[in-house]
């Protein structure tokens, strides 16, 4: 259990250790890090807000005593327990996704109450017992949340069982052969199928947007699924809920600055550029938003009502194209996906910027290995 005295390592010096150590800070003010740590030959500062940054092998003299979170990918916990383990370590964390939600939300729960703002979860909104569905914003809703999966996704190690409410959507579709049976593709009706490799499922956001008939629409990854209550969309209904989104993650110091850290800035300065030609005012606020906010929505998740979801994609997509016609294909296929990344900071704003216009609550997701 940690409390305002201890004294922790966190094993991870880039974007998850970074961002741990913050939540824990932020929770915790009086909670020293000790060392960020890490074992590789990776490029790492050398200190993080004046913490210093080691690199430990199984020989390192470290404070036994002190507990060390693992703030990687779930993958490289084995190893890093093993090298841990042979320096003596007593008390090892792994920080899976449990883990990061349960210390997410408390982070979230605590910076909106000192912020003055309500943070709504889905699952915080309780229904009446009495309550009819047809009475509430909009009457029934008939709702379905499309999962993207590609055909060069890899298969998952954990089993995970559709929802009702869920299906499939092959993204990518007609730059492959393959096909699932019984499952629907994005290369039907109005499509940018063919787009795939740069906008991910993104080509499923733009079929939906263009193809799908709904009343609630969503749109969540193989890998990434909310973690909604049985009668989540009686609660839009009841709620008046427009938008749904995944927790805010925190990315220091602010969206802009972390996104051009981790990805190639001349993107994100063409489409500052690109917004500044379209629409000065507009793109003042934005890149005030970009510069001085720390939190977005990651993954381009969303659950969305109908008409919210055309007034998000007719916004979205022109400024995307255009940032993809004038970046065009990168060599390294990571970067390559650059008009995904952006989306995730777009769609944050857009629903930050319409916040008194649309309701938004967040949910958890989960992450299957």
């Amino acid at each position: 259990m940690i409390s305002n005295d201890s004294r922790i390592y966190i094993y991870g010096a880039h974007s998850r250790g970074r961002t741990l150590g913050y939540y824990l800070k932020y929770l915790y003010p009086d909670l020293q890090i000790e060392a960020y740590l890490y074992d590789n030959d990776e490029e790492n500062p050398r200190e993080i807000g004046g913490v210093p940054v080691l690199r430990i092998d199984g020989t390192s003299n470290l404070h036994q005593d002190y507990p060390v979170y693992l703030a990687n990918r779930g993958v490289n916990h084995a190893h890093q327990s093993q090298i841990l383990g042979l320096c003596g370590m007593q008390t090892i964390i792994p920080v899976d996704f449990k883990l990061d939600l349960k210390i997410r939300n408390a982070y979230l729960r605590k910076h909106f109450a000192e912020s003055g703002r309500k943070f709504l979860k889905l699952e915080d909104m309780e229904i009446s017992d009495h309550f009819d569905p047809a009475e509430g914003k909009g009457g029934g809703l008939s709702a379905r949340i499309y999962v993207a999966h590609s055909a060069v996704d890899r298969p998952l190690q954990d089993l995970y069982e559709l929802k009702s409410y869920e299906s499939i959507i092959q993204v990518g579709a007609s730059l492959t052969d393959i096909r699932w049976s019984g499952t629907g593709t994005d290369d039907s009706g109005d499509n940018i199928s063919w787009r795939n490799v740069q906008f991910c499922e993104l080509t499923g956001l733009y079929w939906i947007w263009k193809n799908a008939r709904e009343d609630v629409v969503g749109l969540v990854h193989y890998r990434r699924h909310f973690l909604f209550p049985e009668d989540w969309v009686e609660r839009m209904t009841y709620h008046g809920i427009d938008v749904i989104l995944p927790l805010p993650l925190y990315v220091g110091p602010n969206i802009e600055e972390n996104y051009k850290s981790r990805h190639l800035g001349e993107d994100w300065d063409f489409m500052v550029e690109y917004l500044r030609q379209r629409d000065p005012d507009e793109a003042e606020r934005i890149m005030s938003f970009f510069r001085t906010t720390a939190l977005y929505s990651p993954c381009n998740m969303l659950a969305v009502r109908r008409a919210v979801l055309d007034d998000l994609c007719e916004w979205l997509f022109p400024i995307l194209f255009a940032v993809a016609e004038h970046g065009g294909q990168k060599e390294d296929a990571y970067m390559n996906r650059y008009p995904g990344f952006l989306a995730e900071r777009l769609i944050t704003y857009f629903f930050e910027r319409h916040s008194e216009q649309y309701r938004v609550v967040y949910a958890d997701k989960n992450f299957l290995q």
